[in-house]
Parts: structure tokens; sequence; C-alpha cells
């Protein structure tokens, strides 16, 4: 099985790579086309819609139709939208190629979070975890690649990634593979001992915990839209770097929230998910509200501490919602990476906004308060250890 989970990290590692080309060529963008922040902010909340709301209604019609050789399809389209971005000459074609690679991640992200629950056993939170930590890697690297292939080569170096979406091709082939093989055996199972009792028995209850659990992401993911999108043009305004050492700022960022990720799921499953998602989304609250006040050396430091822990809670996130609604796995994936994707987009239009009305400064300043929303976990209903459930 960890074969399986590995490669699936491997392949969510190349598509999130091509995905964070998007904002790690906005610097490039700007300047190349005089682009506005509110122009900048549209392109993220193109991508970030187009694959938030793919990704449920994949999710809601492969839990009734399982298509295990839709995997390799999403690559050809995340390739296909990175090398037409490469040679995108206008605004409106970036709008259009962009959101070509929202559909190839649309596709990929619930039936790989499937897979690795098809393959975790009992150790849903730790298999989460090794899936989401390549997405988590391919966002880290994405910003350090650009400082050495998009910022010498310009846009014409997105080209590159295509290579990338091949590889994530031959991988998802072989775990599609081991997939429709596993399949009819998981069918069966699943028909004859049920698909578990899930963490509450009430409709109206589980309505409420998923809300409780939206408000989280909400909190999280509004705060880093801002972080990802314009983190790197807040270093530059404020401590005057260049595009290519901002870039490494973002790097560290990202870098910090794929280990968070890594040991997040690990910890939920010995310490309970409701527990570490407390823990996750309100613990950086006073890291980001001292952040925007901080010289350069602080506000690394406090961008490692935020990228170790903030991060670490959307994998748990996940798992915690599989477990209230178990045998709605591709919905529940779709569903939660769709809206982490659509709040991103939502975020980085809304927050491109503020800082062209105030600053870049300010709009941190504002963002900074998100995390205490985290508190709202005090209200989930506790989990408990549960059987393997499956697909």
């Amino acid at each position: 099985m960890f074969t399986i989970l590995f490669a699936i990290s491997f392949v969510h590692l190349m598509n999130d790579m091509i995905q964070g080309v998007v904002p790690a060529m906005y610097p490039i963008l700007q300047q190349s086309l005089k682009l506005s922040l509110s122009q900048i902010g549209f392109i993220g909340f193109t991508f970030n819609v187009t694959s938030s709301l793919l990704q449920p209604l994949i999710g809601a019609y492969t839990d009734k139709r399982p298509m295990p050789y839709i995997l390799p399809i999403g690559t050809l389209f995340s390739m296909a939208g990175v090398v037409g971005l490469a040679y995108a000459s206008s605004y409106e074609m970036i709008l259009l190629f962009v959101a070509i690679i929202g559909i190839g991640s649309a596709i990929m992200h619930p039936e790989s979070s499937r897979v690795a629950h098809m393959a975790a056993g009992p150790r849903r939170g730790m298999a989460q975890s090794i899936f989401q930590v390549g997405g988590n890697a391919g966002h880290a690297f994405a910003p350090l690649i650009a400082a050495f292939i998009l910022v010498p080569l310009g846009i014409r170096g997105a080209v590159w990634f295509g290579f990338a979406a091949a590889i994530a091709f031959v991988l998802q082939t072989y775990v599609a593979k081991w997939y429709a093989s596993s399949l009819d055996r998981r069918i069966k199972k699943a028909k004859a001992s049920g698909n578990g009792e899930g963490l509450v028995r009430s409709r109206k209850a589980l309505i409420f915990s998923m809300g409780l659990l939206v408000l989280l992401l909400f909190s999280k993911n509004i705060y880093l839209a801002g972080m990802s999108n314009y983190y790197s043009f807040y270093l530059i305004d404020r401590f005057q770097l260049s595009i290519e050492n901002a870039q490494y700022f973002v790097f560290v960022l990202l870098a910090s929230g794929a280990i968070g990720v890594f040991i997040g799921g690990p910890l939920a499953d010995r310490f309970g998910r409701k527990n570490m998602i407390l823990f996750s989304i309100l613990a950086p609250a006073p890291i980001t509200i001292a952040l925007p006040y901080l010289n350069l050396v602080g506000a690394t430091l406090c961008t490692i501490a935020i990228g170790l822990i903030l991060y670490s809670a959307f994998s748990i996130i996940v798992v915690y919602a599989q477990e209230l609604m178990p045998g709605k796995v591709g919905l529940v994936s779709g569903l939660f990476f769709g809206l982490s994707f659509g709040l991103g987009g939502i975020g980085a239009a809304l927050l491109g906004n503020l800082a062209d009305a105030t600053s870049i400064e300010y709009m941190f300043k504002v963002t900074s308060y998100l995390p205490l929303l985290g508190l709202a976990a005090v209200f989930l209903p506790s989990d408990r250890k549960k059987g393997t459930v499956a697909a």
C-alpha cells in the first residue's frame, strides 16, 4: 500500500507544482503585461473556482460509478494548460489556460484522495498526510523553480512543467491499474459490511458539523490565500527585496507547510482529529497577528511557524469529514478540495482588491485575525477510533 500512497503523493507533487507556477508567475505577469493586483487576483479566482466547482461533482459521480482511468486523463488537461500558458500572449489567454489547469486538478484531487482512503487501512490520517504532503511539496518547489526558471526565461519557461505532467501521466496510469483491480473486492466488502457508522447520528448534527468545518476552512484558506498569492509583494514592498529573493521566502512558507502536513496526519491518528484541528488553526493566531509588525528576521521565523502549524489542518479536516459521512469518500474529498480551492480563489480576488484600495501591508494586518475562528473547532463532535470503511 505504501507504493500506491507514495505514487499518488508524487503525482500530487507534480500536479500542485504546476498549479504553483500560476501564483509564482504573478510578479512576472504584472511587469510584462502591466496588470493590476485586482487582475492578478482574478487569475487566481479563475483557476480556483474552475477547480472548486468541478471537484465535488466529479467526486459524487465517481462514488456511484468509479472511473479509475480518469486519473491519467486529468494529467493531460494539466499538460495542455501549462504548455498553453507558456505561449499565452494576452490576459484572456492566460485566463483560458489557467482554467484548463484547474480542470486537470479537479479530476486528480477527489479520485486520488479516494485511492489514499482505499490504501489507508486504519491509519487514515497518515495516508491522507502522505497524499497531501506531495501537494504541499509541489507548491513549495514552484516559487523556487520560478526563481531559477521563470525569472531568467520569463513566461516561456512554464513549458518545462509539461514534463512534470508527463511523469504524472505515467504514474497515474500505474495507480489506475491498481485502483481498477482492487475495485471489485472493495465493493464486495462494502456490501457485506456496510459503510460503517458516522461520527454523528442525526442529520441536523451532521449539517452543523459540516458547517463548522467549512468555517474552519474559510479562516485557514482566506489567510493562506493572502500568504501564497501576495506574500512576495509584501516582502518586496516592505523590505525592498528583489522578485527572486522574495520567492525564496514563499518557498520557506510552503516547505514548512509540507513538513506540517506530513506530521499532522499521524499526530491526528494518535491524539484525535478534533484536537489537532483545534490546535492547527487556532495556535497560529498570535503568530499571524504579530507578523506584519516584525522585521525581516522575525517575519522569517513566523513564516516557518505558520507553515508548520496552519498547513497541517487540511488533511485532518478531510479525514474527519470522511468519517462524518462514511461511504461518500469522493463527494467529501471533492467538496473539501473544491471548497479549499474556491475559498482560495475568492480570497485571492477580494484581497487583491483590498490591497489595491488600501495597501498590501494593511491587507495583511486585516487577515491576520482570521485564525481566531479556529475556536469554532471546540464545538465539533468528539471523534473516536473506528474500523476500516470501504471506499
